[in-house]
């Protein structure tokens, strides 16, 4: 690493955020997902749509940690499924995108923290399975699509540490979920109907729910951000 790439890492680690495509095509991201690093102690970077898997790996280098953000459903054919209903919606570009970033982001070895569809991404590509559609493959009566409810934490998870709690109430923006965790995945916390809200895996931190929302009412939720730059610093001892 030359020089100016120490001094850099010293001040900030570099974050790179993936983002969508509006209907015109333009780059897509909630400036929440910025905010949050900056006030973390991160230096955020857009990470471009991209279709080569040699330029995710040139991209991944560059960057000391990664977020998967929100967005549209990934395609169920990911992981051997069709398309249950109509509900599901597919930006086949993006989940290229996506799919070749998060591989790179598991060989890289840098600490993600992936977040809604996030979560999503990174069970399907460590070989997990989807709920669709929540209100029609889960009996629940939790509104899941634009409503704050608790999660229970389990004891010794990273949240638990981060937090120091076993229940905290999130938002909730989603109608998929996790249904078959992917192998070597330890889930942390739990909806009250089961559906999965946060899980572990090596050096992945994935949440359900959306914290860089959560940050802009509540600053306490800077700790996750926070816990997540802190592994993403060189000082770290990755």
């Amino acid at each position: 690493m030359t020089a100016v790439g120490s001094c850099r890492n010293q001040a900030a680690p570099l974050i790179g955020i993936s983002c969508g495509r509006s209907e015109t095509g333009s780059v897509r991201l909630s400036s929440a997902y910025t905010d949050a690093i900056v006030r973390a102690g991160g230096i955020p970077v857009v990470l471009p749509i991209i279709d080569d898997q040699v330029l995710a790996e040139r991209l991944l280098a560059k960057v000391d940690g990664v977020v998967f953000s929100g967005g549209p459903d990934i395609d169920p054919a990911e992981y051997g499924e069709e398309v249950w209903n109509g509900t599901v919606i597919i930006d086949a570009v993006r989940d290229r995108s996506d799919l070749l970033l998060a591989r790179a982001a598991l060989s890289s070895g840098k600490p993600v923290l992936a977040i809604c569809r996030g979560e999503q991404l990174m069970n399907v590509v460590l070989g997990g399975t989807l709920y669709q559609d929540i209100p029609t493959q889960v009996d629940t009566l939790i509104k899941h699509s634009g409503f704050d409810h608790r999660i229970g934490i389990e004891k010794g998870s990273v949240l638990y540490q981060i937090f120091g709690q076993d229940s905290l109430t999130v938002n909730s923006s989603h109608h998929q979920a996790v249904k078959d965790p992917a192998p070597g995945i330890r889930i942390s916390a739990y909806a009250p109907d089961g559906v999965v809200e946060a899980y572990e895996y090596e050096h992945v931190l994935s949440v359900q729910f959306h914290p860089e929302r959560l940050v802009q009412k509540d600053s306490s939720w800077l700790a996750l951000f926070r816990y997540f730059i802190g592994l993403a610093s060189p000082r770290s001892g990755r």
